[in-house]
């Protein structure tokens, strides 16, 4: 599989090692690295060294390998599925669940559920490792995800929201109150420069666009609901941390101590909007906030009441 990337004026003067780890968040800069030794990358047609640096105009190809096939068991995990068609699963992920296997969670994925559930009926454009799965949410993000049944679907899925006609709609609890009640985070996600499990506001990133809207006020803390006009990885988490109201419970962008010990990020995708894959017909799913973010709402509402 082969992937291009073209030098523009936000990315020239940058050695090519760091601009790929931005540009391409699903690999690590030693990943990129080892290619780079292989001469799996090219900058112009040649093979490049890591400490290059790109130029405008320049055109770096870089050839990533066939993956390892990997035998993913089906496994028979309950599944709250809030609709099913012949194209389609629209699942309510519960927090804890990591949806495709990946080195360190080969078992218990939404993907291990779906097999067993699904049988050969999933979309297979992903390959072997994340069959049906058109677009994911974190392990511990609860909420909707669409997962396609056939190819047409996935691709039918993946342009929508490619071209932001599906909609996501997401709630959380952060810390503080923003200081606009409505408002839109437009700043660009990479690849923490020196903590690679993160994700980072860096210039030259990916564009990330994301509206919000405080739906509760309290002392020290606001509810929230997000609608993503981008997807980048962890955008949302990512975002708020940058404009200084991280999501409580959140372990990797949230303060080191954190008093509601929740095991996670306080995030749950609660609705999607999409045009049928066959039909075109537009839907609404909606799944309702789960009893871990119900709780942490009903004490502060008793210890502060809105504000």
């Amino acid at each position: 599989m082969k992937q291009q990337v073209s030098i523009t004026e936000s990315s020239a003067g940058k050695r090519i090692d760091k601009l790929l780890s931005e540009q391409l968040p699903e690999l690590t800069r030693s990943a990129i690295q080892n290619l780079m030794g292989n001469g799996c990358v090219t900058l112009n047609g040649k093979p490049v060294k890591k400490n290059t640096k790109a130029a405008v105009g320049d055109v770096i190809l870089i050839e990533l390998p066939e993956p390892k096939e990997v035998e993913i068991e089906p496994e028979n995990i309950p599944l709250d599925i809030v609709y099913e068609d012949a194209d389609i699963v629209v699942v309510n992920k519960p927090r804890g669940m990591v949806v495709h296997p990946a080195p360190g969670n080969w078992n218990g994925t939404l993907v291990n559920a779906l097999m067993y559930h699904c049988g050969d009926s999933l979309s297979g454009i992903n390959g072997e490792i994340r069959p049906g799965i058109v677009h994911r949410i974190d392990k511990d993000t609860s909420g909707l995800l669409v997962v396609a049944k056939n190819d047409r679907a996935h691709q039918s899925l993946a342009e929508q929201i490619k071209v932001h006609s599906a909609g996501r709609r997401y709630y959380a609890v952060v810390y503080g109150v923003p200081r606009e009640d409505i408002g839109t985070i437009c700043a660009p996600i990479a690849r923490h420069h020196t903590d690679r499990k993160k994700m980072a506001v860096v210039a030259g990133g990916r564009e990330a666009i994301t509206h919000y809207e405080v739906l509760e006020h309290f002392q020290g803390y606001a509810y929230m609901t997000f609608l993503l006009e981008t997807g980048r990885t962890h955008q949302i988490r990512v975002h708020m941390a940058h404009i200084g109201h991280s999501i409580i419970g959140d372990p990797l962008y949230g303060p080191s101590k954190d008093k509601w010990k929740l095991g996670g990020q306080c995030l749950h995708a609660g609705a999607l909007t999409l045009e049928h894959p066959t039909t075109g017909e537009k839907m609404t799913f909606e799944a309702p906030l789960p009893e871990y973010f119900t709780t942490v709402l009903q004490k502060l509402r008793n210890q502060y009441g809105e504000i």
